[in-house]
C-alpha cells in the first residue's frame, strides 16, 4: 500500500520529467487500492493541446487502464491545486479523493480562487486534502519560472 507521501513523491517525479521537457512542472498520479494505476505530467506544449494538463493526462490513462471513464475508488495526487477544467473532469470521473501539494493563487479551483469541487449543487462530492510536500512542489515551480525568466 502506497502512502500519501510516496504517491506525492511519484507525482513530483512526473513534474520533474515535465520540466526537463520544457513544460510547466506539474505531475499527477492516480492511485486505486493502494497502487499507482496511471501517471501524468503537463504535456500542453509537446502535444499542442490546451487540455493536456497533468491531471487530465493521468485521468485519461487511468480510464484506459480500468476500461471505464468512471474512476470510483480512485485518488488523484497532483503537485499543484487543479484548475476549473481539471476539477470538472475529476467530478465527471467520480474520483473518491484529491490530494494536492501546493495551492495555486492564480487559477486554483479547489478553494484558492474558485471552489468547483464539492459545490453543494453538484451531484458528486469527494474528499480533498492539501499540503503534502507543498514546499517541494512550490519550489519546483518557482525554480522553473526563475530559470525561464533567466
Amino acid at each position: 500500500m502506497i502512502t500519501d507521501a510516496e504517491a506525492m513523491q511519484a507525482a513530483l517525479a512526473e513534474a520533474r520529467l515535465a520540466a526537463n521537457a520544457g513544460e510547466v512542472p506539474i505531475g499527477a498520479v492516480m492511485v486505486q487500492e493502494g497502487v499507482i494505476i496511471a501517471r501524468g505530467q503537463n504535456r500542453v506544449l509537446r502535444d499542442n493541446d490546451p487540455t493536456a494538463h497533468a491531471e487530465i493526462v493521468a485521468l485519461r490513462a487511468a480510464a484506459v487502464a480500468l476500461g471505464n471513464y468512471r474512476l470510483n475508488g480512485s485518488s488523484l495526487y497532483v503537485t499543484l491545486e487543479p484548475c476549473a477544467m481539471c476539477a470538472g473532469a475529476m467530478i465527471h470521473a467520480r474520483l473518491d479523493r484529491l490530494v494536492f501539494a501546493a495551492v495555486d493563487p492564480k487559477t486554483g479551483a479547489c478553494g484558492s480562487v474558485l471552489s468547483v469541487l464539492n459545490h453543494p449543487q453538484l451531484n458528486h462530492q469527494m474528499q480533498v486534502e492539501q499540503g503534502i510536500l507543498a514546499d517541494e512542489a512550490a519550489e519546483l515551480l518557482r525554480g522553473f519560472f526563475r530559470e525561464r525568466r533567466g
